[in-house]
């Protein structure tokens, strides 16, 4: 079992319980990324104090025996078992907080949720009566089994919130049907038209060497192949966005994808011919925009004898000068 509180300077046997329903909570499916140590100890705690165990699993209660605990209740059964002295002030930190992601697991119901008076009995925090079941089964030879049968009956939070986070992801398919995944947003819409529009039309057959996420400027990097291009230092902060090589014709495309800054100026274009000096590869040049209003706002400061694409109108090439259509300069 993983030690959550590794600075914790509670009693080991309070610590022991607290990595317990850590470890619980986990198996059970809630995400622990963004939850600090100490937002971890509170988290459990207080499922602990809604539970009712102060050490054996067996004796844990939810709604089929009737337990329910209002905040303030949760507050004193975590200062008496413990080692804590939370004041009574908060008590909205145990619902906006240390149970959140409990209750929206659906592994403790949250009966004031449901409209109730503050005087009726029934309100208050209670282990859903599944949970309930399993927990009392921790450290027992039936774990694993009531542990894939809870489970298999459930979607848990942490595949929600995954299937949330994977529909904030734009899919990419390189050329040779490589997959893979960039960040959301205008900047990386724009790359993925890159890949998938500009290239099959105007680079038909280039592998794509490099393309950087807004995340992560690594995400996908063919570094044998560049180092054979004589390319210059990859960690280089003068990267292009993307970098696409036709073996074939011996191009390689150096392609800035333009949302907020960055096209390929007179500058851009002296720093990449100096850095690029020694590459064997002839080099094509193309800034590429979502559309003409965001062309228009950079069009003064494109270099000469470079390439405009402009993704929504995708059939289509603008040429600044040049002896050559699309060729090499």
């Amino acid at each position: 079992m993983e030690d959550y509180l590794p600075s914790s300077k509670k009693a080991s046997k309070v610590k022991q319980l607290i990595n317990e329903a850590l470890d619980i909570l986990h198996q059970a499916g809630i995400p622990f990324s963004e939850k600090s140590p100490r937002g971890l100890e509170k988290m459990a705690m207080a499922f602990l104090a809604v539970s009712g165990v102060t050490g054996d699993w067996k004796i844990a209660k939810g709604v089929s025996q009737n337990r329910r605990l209002k905040t303030r209740e949760i507050i004193i059964f975590i200062n008496e078992n413990f080692d804590e002295n939370i004041s009574s002030g908060s008590y909205d930190d145990i619902r906006r907080k240390d149970l959140k992601l409990p209750v929206v697991a659906m592994l403790i119901i949250n009966s004031g949720d449901k409209g109730r008076a503050t005087n009726d009995p029934t309100r208050g925090y209670a282990l859903d009566g599944g949970f309930e079941k399993l927990i009392i089964s921790y450290k027992t030879n039936n774990w694993d089994k009531n542990l894939k049968e809870f489970l298999s009956e459930r979607q848990t939070l942490t595949d929600i919130l995954a299937r949330k986070r994977n529909l904030d992801l734009i899919p990419v398919m390189l050329p040779g049907n490589k997959p893979i995944v960039l960040s959301l947003g205008e900047h990386n819409a724009l790359q993925k038209a890159i890949v998938e529009d500009f290239l099959p039309r105007y680079g038909h057959g280039c592998e794509v060497l490099y393309i950087g996420d807004t995340s992560n400027k690594s995400l996908h990097l063919e570094t044998e192949v560049l180092y054979g291009l004589n390319f210059f230092e990859l960690s280089h902060d003068e990267l292009p966005d993307i970098i696409a090589y036709d073996k074939n014709k011996n191009w390689l495309y150096l392609i800035e994808a333009v949302h907020s800054s960055g096209p390929i100026s007179e500058i851009r274009l002296h720093e990449l011919k100096l850095l690029l000096k020694d590459c064997p590869a002839e080099l094509i040049f193309v800034t590429a925009f979502l559309n003409r209003d965001t062309f228009r706002k950079w069009s003064s400061q494109i270099a000469w004898e470079t390439e405009v694409w402009i993704a929504d109108n995708p059939d289509h090439l603008i040429h600044f000068n040049g002896h050559r259509f699309l060729g090499p300069f």
